[in-house]
C-alpha cells in the first residue's frame, strides 16, 4: 500500500497522473506515440496549475507566455484556453506568418497544446517552432480537454453568432454600464465586473445554463474576471468571448447602436438524415454524435456505414472501434484519400479528439470531392483493443 501511495505522490509532484486507463477508460498521461514525440523533440511538459498561473487574468496583455492551440481552426473557435493563438500543425507556415510578434522575441516562453493526452499535434507544432528558432517551447499534454474540465474556455465570433441565432446562451457585457448603454451586442445584459457581487442575483438559478462574458477586446480583463467569478460560483458552462465588442463590430454584426445588421435570410430546413440513413449532426459535415455512439456501444452500426479511423497504424492497433478500418489520412492528398475509401458506403471519419477527422473531411471538401455521404465523428474516442470510451463533443448550436 505504501508503495502505491508513494508512486501516486511522485506522479502528482511531477504534475502528471498515473495512467488509470484500464480502470476508468480515460487517458491520464500521454500515449506512447505522443510520449515518443515529446522525448524525440526534447520537450518539457507542464501541467494545469503551471498554465493557470501563466495566463493570469486571461487577457492578452497579462499572459506571461504565448499559448498555442495546435488544433484545427474550427476547434480553436469552438473553445480554447484563454489568450491562445491558433497554429494548426497541418497549416503551420500559413498560421505562423499571421503572428508578427512571434519572430520578435524567440526567447519568450511558448506553451503548445491540443486535444489531450492522445493528440500528437502539440509536440509536432512545438518541434516546428523550435526549428524556427524559438528556444523556450513546452507542451501542455492534457490540453483543452483537461482545461475545459477545470476552468472556463475562450470562444470565437462564429460561436457567439451561433448562440444568438439559436438563443442558446446568455451574453454578459462586463464593461461599465455607461459603455453598455452607448453600444453593445444585441441581446446581452449588463453586469460590470465592478458590480458583480451586487448584481449576481441576475444570473440564472440553473447553473448548467450556458453563459458567455465579453468586454472591450483581447486586452480587456473584465470579461475574464466575471467568467472566473461565475466559474467559482459553480457555473461550469461559462466561457469568454475575448474579441468582445470590437471583433463583433469588425465582423459587421448587429449592435444596439445600429451597426450593420445581419442579413435576414430565410432559414433552410435542415435535413435530419442523409440519403443513406445517417443521422446528421448540428455542425456541417458531422454525424449526430450521440446517435452514432449508441450504435457503436450496442454493436449495431449498419453495414452501409464504414467508420474510418484516420490515425496512424500504431494507434489503430492499440485499440479501435469494432468494425472500423484504418486509413492514415494525414499522409494522403485528397485524391489519394478518396481512392482508398470503400465505395458504395457512407463514410464516417474518426480520430482521438475530432481534430484529425475534421481535417480529413475538410481535405476532401476543399478539393471539391462529393462529400454528400462522407462525414466526421466529432468526439473524443479512447480505445483499448475494441473497448472504447466515447465522449461526444458539443456542437456549436
Amino acid at each position: 500500500m505504501k508503495k502505491v501511495v508513494s508512486s501516486l505522490l511522485v506522479a502528482s509532484l511531477l504534475g502528471f497522473s498515473v495512467n488509470l486507463f484500464a480502470q476508468t477508460g480515460e487517458l491520464k498521461e500521454p500515449t506512447p506515440a505522443v510520449l515518443e514525440l515529446i522525448k524525440k523533440h526534447k520537450l518539457e511538459q507542464v501541467n494545469f496549475d503551471y498554465v493557470k498561473k501563466i495566463i493570469g487574468n486571461g487577457s492578452r496583455g497579462a499572459v506571461e507566455a504565448i499559448l498555442v492551440d495546435a488544433r484545427p481552426e474550427l476547434k480553436y473557435q469552438k473553445g480554447t484556453i484563454p489568450s491562445s493563438i491558433n497554429i494548426p500543425d497541418t497549416n503551420f507556415e500559413e498560421f505562423y506568418s499571421k503572428y508578427d510578434f512571434l519572430s520578435k522575441d524567440k526567447n519568450k516562453e511558448i506553451i503548445v497544446y491540443c486535444g489531450g493526452f492522445g493528440c500528437e499535434k502539440s509536440p509536432i507544432v512545438a518541434d516546428l517552432l523550435k526549428k524556427k528558432g524559438h528556444k523556450n517551447v513546452k507542451v501542455y499534454s492534457a490540453g483543452e480537454p483537461e482545461w475545459g474540465n477545470k476552468s472556463y474556455l475562450e470562444v470565437g465570433t462564429v460561436v457567439i453568432k451561433s448562440y444568438l441565432e439559436n438563443n442558446s446562451a446568455l451574453l454578459v457585457d462586463a464593461r461599465p454600464n455607461a459603455k453598455f448603454m452607448q453600444e453593445t451586442i444585441l441581446g446581452s445584459i449588463s453586469i460590470p465586473d465592478t458590480e458583480f457581487d451586487k448584481l449576481v442575483g441576475r444570473f440564472p438559478i440553473n447553473k448548467d445554463e450556458k453563459i458567455v462574458t465579453f468586454c472591450a477586446g483581447f486586452d480587456c480583463e473584465k470579461s475574464n474576471i466575471v467568467a472566473e467569478k461565475l466559474y467559482n460560483l459553480g457555473y461550469k458552462n461559462v466561457s469568454v468571448y475575448a474579441g468582445g465588442l470590437p471583433e463583433w463590430k469588425k465582423a459587421g454584426l448587429a449592435t444596439t447602436a445600429g451597426a450593420k445588421k445581419v442579413e435576414e435570410k430565410p432559414k433552410e430546413k435542415k435535413l435530419e438524415f442523409s440519403k443513406n440513413g445517417v443521422k446528421l449532426g448540428a455542425d456541417e459535415g458531422t454525424v449526430d454524435g450521440e446517435w452514432l455512439k449508441a450504435l457503436i456501444i450496442d454493436n449495431k452500426v449498419p453495414e452501409n456505414i464504414q467508420i474510418v479511423n484516420v490515425l496512424n497504424k500504431k494507434e489503430f492497433d492499440k485499440g479501435h472501434i469494432k468494425g472500423s478500418i484504418n486509413i492514415e489520412a494525414e499522409k494522403l492528398n485528397a485524391k489519394e484519400l478518396y481512392e482508398k475509401l470503400p465505395k458504395n458506403k457512407t463514410i464516417v471519419f474518426h480520430c482521438a479528439a475530432g481534430s484529425r477527422s475534421l481535417e480529413a473531411w475538410l481535405k476532401l471538401k476543399k478539393d471539391n470531392i462529393d462529400i454528400s455521404e462522407i462525414f466526421y465523428f466529432d468526439a473524443n474516442v479512447n480505445c483499448k483493443e475494441d473497448n472504447c470510451k466515447i465522449d461526444v463533443n458539443e456542437p456549436l448550436g
